[in-house]
């Protein structure tokens, strides 16, 4: 059982709705550092007792099982898998008086659907994992969050490369000689580290070194930039033959697509053709842009059930935003996109009458914990199991429970309610940048030298961090979880209940 546990009678507010060889370099364990205040609350976050890593909840009794379509919680935007290192140089990690060299630079990621991403590294003492899956995410569900100098790092990757392409005009404003695409990674990465890590790190090549003394001396703080597509209300609730909403589309691209309902499998598609989406006037929409409210318009006859759509966009994803792995790898901030495809989704619930509850969850680093927040549209009051413990949601009220989780480690846990109502939520919540101690013999160090041309090469192993310290970084165990895949154009399906009206069966 949890015994500490927040609640209050609203969501939380959240921020936002945010390649590579693959080995990690070994250094002495960090030393804390002034500007990490995850760090500083480290002690505060070890008082609370924590859900384990792996921990699969059990159901109520004679309650159905969760379906096999759990995706971890995404609040929407590109999600993208991580390709390897590809433009760096050397740097050199200052720890506890003992010198690291390791690659600095950019990474790239191949976008779920179409699409190109180049980031940095803001998380230098954990590692990546090869191939990691990565999701866009609002700053406050990152290290960024508890961090006074993440606008800074969002103004340096406006005013460095790659954004600034011209590398001759970036040298003569920082006064630094001659740069290559290569130096100029290096040195950009560098000075973010100084300010995502409070690290204490150069850039090998002085020319990059002196670029990155320029960029820390004139960065300015920044807004976080907004999401490329979320939708607010990710999960509505109400009774048959009522519009439920509104879903509010959030995006910085021209347009997004909504489809009707297709067939994605289910038993009985014809009963979907009864559920549209719509404008608040009742008018059937396929398109939307930044701002729209969209509307589940459920039959009066409908069968109790639940409803998902999808919106899906091509645009290019800001620069500054944030990318946390799906499984634990080291978080990245976006510093440049082609067009690539981001796309989000929502539900519904609907029955005749009884509790009718829509269930969602969202990280929340402050509380080192998820919070899950239960809606009760209903006629009937709504209850539930969380993580051991009985609540309760009156008709027309929420309610929001942070359970806490274990930073680093795989988490899965269940919403239970009667009848066989199950809601399950799986991920990693990777909020601080500070490495935890590995196991013995599970030190992995990356390689830096010259190839035959005498660039820089990151050397083997081939399946863990190109950049940390992993003295202070421990391999990567756990489940890795699927993406949830979106196909061509938007997606808008139903599955008919198989519990009683008051209770759908949902995952997420």
């Amino acid at each position: 059982m949890v015994s500490a546990i927040s609640e209050s009678r609203a969501p939380s507010a959240s921020s936002g709705t945010p390649a590579l060889s693959a080995s990690s370099a070994s250094s002495s364990p960090a030393a804390p550092f002034a500007r990490s205040a995850w760090r500083r609350g480290a002690a505060r976050l070890a008082a609370v007792v924590l859900v384990p890593g792996l921990l699969a909840m059990g159901t109520l009794a004679g309650a159905a099982p969760a379906a096999a379509d759990d995706v971890p919680q995404h609040q929407g935007g590109a999600s993208a898998t991580l390709d390897g290192l590809k433009t760096f140089a050397g740097a050199v990690l200052h720890t506890d008086g003992a010198d690291q060299e390791l690659p600095a630079g950019l990474f790239e990621m191949t976008v779920e659907g179409g699409g190109t991403l180049k980031t940095y590294c803001i998380d230098i003492h954990n590692p990546t994992q090869a191939q990691a899956k990565y999701q866009e995410t609002p700053w406050a569900q990152t290290s960024l969050g508890a961090n006074d100098d993440a606008g800074k790092i969002r103004w340096i990757l406006e005013h460095s490369y790659p954004q600034v392409d011209d590398l001759a005009d970036l040298a003569a404003a920082a006064k630094t000689g001659p740069l290559t695409d290569q130096t100029a990674a290096a040195g950009t990465q560098v000075a973010i580290w100084r300010f995502s890590d409070d690290a204490d790190v150069d850039a090998s090549d002085p020319a990059a070194e002196k670029l990155a003394d320029w960029l820390e001396k004139n960065a300015r703080d920044t807004p976080e930039p907004k999401a490329s597509l979320t939708l607010e209300s990710a999960a509505v609730s109400g009774k048959a033959g009522e519009r439920l909403g509104p879903v509010t589309v959030r995006t910085n691209a021209d347009r997004v697509t909504v489809t009707p309902p297709v067939d994605v499998g289910v038993a009985d598609v014809a009963s979907a053709t009864g559920v549209k989406i719509t404008d608040k006037a009742g008018k059937e929409v396929t398109t939307a842009t930044d701002g729209s409210r969209l509307y589940f318009d459920v039959p009066a006859d409908a069968d109790d059930g639940t409803a998902s759509l999808a919106v899906q966009a091509t645009t290019s994803v800001p620069v500054g935003r944030a990318f946390a792995g799906v499984t634990r790898s080291q978080t990245q901030i976006l510093a440049g996109s082609s067009d690539s495809t981001v796309s989000a989704t929502a539900t519904a619930t609907w029955a005749a009458g009884g509790a009718i509850p829509a269930v969602s969850a969202a990280k929340n680093c402050a509380r080192g914990g998820v919070d899950v927040t239960v809606a009760n549209e209903g006629d009937a009051e709504f209850t539930f199991e969380l993580t051991g413990d009985q609540h309760a949601v009156a008709p027309g009220e929420s309610r929001t429970v942070t359970v806490p989780v274990v930073e680093d480690q795989p988490y899965e846990f269940a919403v239970n309610g009667p009848d066989g109502f199950t809601k399950t939520f799986k991920g990693v919540l990777d909020c601080r940048t500070t490495g935890t101690a590995p196991p013995p013999d599970e030190h992995i160090t990356t390689q830096l030298g010259t190839d035959s041309a005498g660039a820089t090469t990151a050397g083997p192993p081939a399946n863990l961090a190109e950049t940390g310290s992993s003295n202070a970084t421990p391999l990567i165990a756990g489940i890795a979880i699927a993406l949830l895949a979106i196909g061509g154009g938007a997606v808008f399906f139903l599955r008919k209940k198989k519990a009683t009206p008051s209770s759908p069966t949902t995952t997420e």
